[in-house]
Parts: C-alpha cells; sequence; structure tokens
C-alpha cells in the first residue's frame, strides 16, 4: 500500500517575478514541498501568512516597501515560521544574512545557485533539501538560545587550566552542523577557551556565505576562527570552516609529521553535500584515530553519521546534540540510530563535556 506522505507549504517572498517563478519550479521538483503562493513584497506577504498558513518562508533580504530582515522581525515577534532567507548579494548581503541567522532564519540560498551552471542539478537538489529542513526547524528552541546571551556562555566554559589535563589526549575536534547549525556553533565556540585544541567544522551552506559567516563567529568565540584554506596547519586556539565549495580533510603533514593540515578537494556530493560531514569524519577516523574527537550538532539528514561511527569505530570519542536543544534532530538522531554517538548530550554542555571527557 502507497502511503502518502506529508507536504511542506511553501510561500515564496520575492521582488523579483523571474526568480518567484525560478525558485518555485526548483520547489515543484520535490515531493515533499508545495508552494501555496508567491508575494512581491513584505505587505503582500503578511496577507499570504494569514491566509494561506505556509510551513516554511523563502524571503528575499532586499525587497521594496520592508527590506526581508523588517518583516523577518516582526514575523518571529508575532507569529514565528521557519524562514529561509535568500540573496544575491554577496558582500552587503552576505552580512545582513548572517544577521538573519541571528534572527531566527534557519537556512540561506544565494540566488546564483538557481541558474543552469555545471553543478545545477546537485545545487537545485540542495535548494530543496535546505527548504525542507527549514519546515522541521523547532523555532521556539531558539527562543531560549545560550547563544543569545554572551554573560550565560561564559557561566559553563571551560576554564583555560582545565586544559592542561587534555592537552594530551585530544589532539583536534571536528564538528558538523547543517539546519540551526550557524547558532549552535556560536554556542559551542563560546563554551571553550581561547586555547582549546584545534577545531574543524563543517556546516551545509552556499560558498558565498561560508567566508562571512566565519568572520562573523570570529567576534563571538574567544579561539581564532575563519574559513579553511588548503594547507593550513591546524594549533590550539584556532577553528576552521570548511568552505562552502569543498570538502575538507585533515592529515599529518608528510613533510612534518608532527603537524596536521587541511586538505580540500572540489570532489562530487557526498551523503548529498560538498562540503560534507561524512568526508571530515572519516579524515579523522582514518589519520588521526582515537586523538580525534567528533560533534554532531543539529541538522536534517544523515550526513556526517557513518562518518561519525568510523570515528568512534577507531577509538575516538564521539558526541551528538540531544533532540531537546535541536532546532531539527536529525543528522544526531541517525547517527545516534547507528551507534556512533557515545554521549548525546544538551548544546550548552557539550563543550566542558568534549574537553573533560577526553582526558584518561
Amino acid at each position: 500500500m502507497n502511503v502518502s506522505l506529508p507536504k511542506y507549504r511553501v510561500l515564496i517572498v520575492d521582488d523579483s517575478a523571474f526568480f518567484r517563478k525560478a525558485i518555485e519550479m526548483i520547489l515543484s521538483k520535490d515531493r515533499r514541498l508545495e508552494v501555496v503562493g508567491c508575494a512581491k513584497d513584505a505587505f503582500e506577504a503578511k496577507q499570504m501568512v494569514d491566509s494561506l498558513q505556509p510551513d516554511v518562508i523563502t524571503l528575499d533580504v532586499e525587497m521594496p516597501k520592508m527590506d526581508g530582515l523588517e518583516f523577518l522581525r516582526r514575523l518571529m515577534a508575532h507569529r514565528p515560521i521557519p524562514v529561509v532567507m535568500c540573496s544575491t548579494i554577496v558582500t552587503k548581503g552576505s552580512d545582513l544574512l548572517m544577521q538573519a541567522l541571528e534572527m531566527g532564519a534557519v537556512g540561506v540560498i544565494e540566488k546564483g545557485l538557481v541558474g543552469n551552471g555545471r553543478h545545477a542539478a546537485d545545487l537545485q537538489m540542495q535548494i530543496c533539501d535546505t527548504v525542507r529542513g527549514a519546515a522541521l526547524a523547532k523555532l521556539q528552541k531558539r527562543s531560549r538560545n545560550i547563544a543569545q546571551n554572551p554573560d550565560a556562555i561564559k557561566s559553563y566554559a571551560l576554564d583555560p587550566k582545565e586544559l592542561k589535563r587534555v592537552e594530551n589526549s585530544l589532539s583536534v575536534l571536528g564538528v558538523g552542523s547543517s539546519t540551526g547549525g550557524p547558532e549552535a556553533l556560536k554556542t559551542l565556540l563560546g563554551g571553550m577557551p581561547s586555547n582549546c585544541p584545534p577545531i574543524v567544522m563543517v556546516q551545509h551552506m552556499p560558498e558565498v556565505f561560508t567566508g562571512p559567516f566565519a568572520k562573523r563567529l570570529n567576534k563571538y568565540a574567544p579561539m581564532d576562527v575563519r574559513e579553511a584554506k588548503q594547507g593550513d596547519v591546524l594549533r590550539n586556539g584556532l577553528a576552521l570552516l570548511a568552505p562552502g565549495s569543498h570538502h575538507m580533510e585533515i592529515m599529518y603533514n608528510p613533510l612534518n609529521s608532527k603537524e596536521m593540515i587541511v586538505s580540500l578537494n572540489e570532489g562530487g556530493l557526498v551523503s548529498r553535500h560538498r562540503p560534507s560531514v561524512d568526508v571530515l569524519f572519516r579524515s579523522l577516523a582514518t589519520n588521526i584515530g582515537k586523538r580525534a574527537t567528533g560533534v554532531i550538532l543539529t541538522g536534517m539528514g544523515q550526513d556526517g553519521a557513518d562518518g561519525l561511527l568510523e570515528m568512534r569505530q577507531t577509538g575516538s570519542r564521539t558526541y551528538g546534540q540531544d533532540q531537546e536543544s535541536c532546532v531539527v534532530y536529525g543528522m544526531p538522531k541517525v547517527a545516534k540510530s547507528i551507534g556512533a554517538v557515545e554521549r548525546e548530550l544538551p548544546l550548552t554542555s557539550l563543550a566542558k563535556a568534549v574537553l573533560t571527557q577526553a582526558a584518561p
């Protein structure tokens, strides 16, 4: 017997008729998504929200009459609905999108992905995944997100002196996240001291946004945070974010066996993503082994689950974010179901647990 899966109702808000049509055509290819309306500005969108009751909204950053950020602020204050932000403006638009994520948006789309380039099919699939993942987001979790309160972060951060007993047992921390990940990463990094072991991260995000996102994280986190480059050397007090167009692997430097370095590649999608959490975790399992630790955070899908299992099988410590603190309990749930997660903890407990539990 065929079981009909429920569809998520999508409202598209954009002043460009071309983009409204383009995104509608892309989303229509996903059987779990149904575009129920298209609005050309925020005022039209407000009426459609009331009448159509969408499960998720795609929202342009720059629109006439009222811009996307102002509409998002009002929406989150009065009628929270999962929102995916869209932009074509790389420099200014990237910063605005980072603000939007802090205000409650749960995903981003770069309008250039809608074209017919070399990887058009892969990119359009990722757009559908982003919208579908946003539709599953639990927005009530964000209102309690400790990342919005720097003083609260300090209350559970690890004392730098405590790191002395883990320096010889933890050489690198790998982190993977997707929907809801930007704020979760801010919380995780904010709970660590400035001289923490090296951190390498994969966040599912279009390539034009990972650089600005890393700079944004750097403003909040006690350690140095930046987008990874080919050949980067890992060190204490440094957190590297995979660029949105490349897989990231970690290995020992063949010219200096005491150094761990970054290797980037533009290979095909792995677990529906590039960069893929699985690729990062598998490199840690293969090249670093028991001196690595893996953490899988909020996100839709299963990217990272198999890689985390491989890490655990090679002796790495492995952690998952618990359901209560996740915006979308997808990736951690799959990882837990296959035995990849050694310990599942609330987001605000992960930083201290990762560092203290790594000690023998």
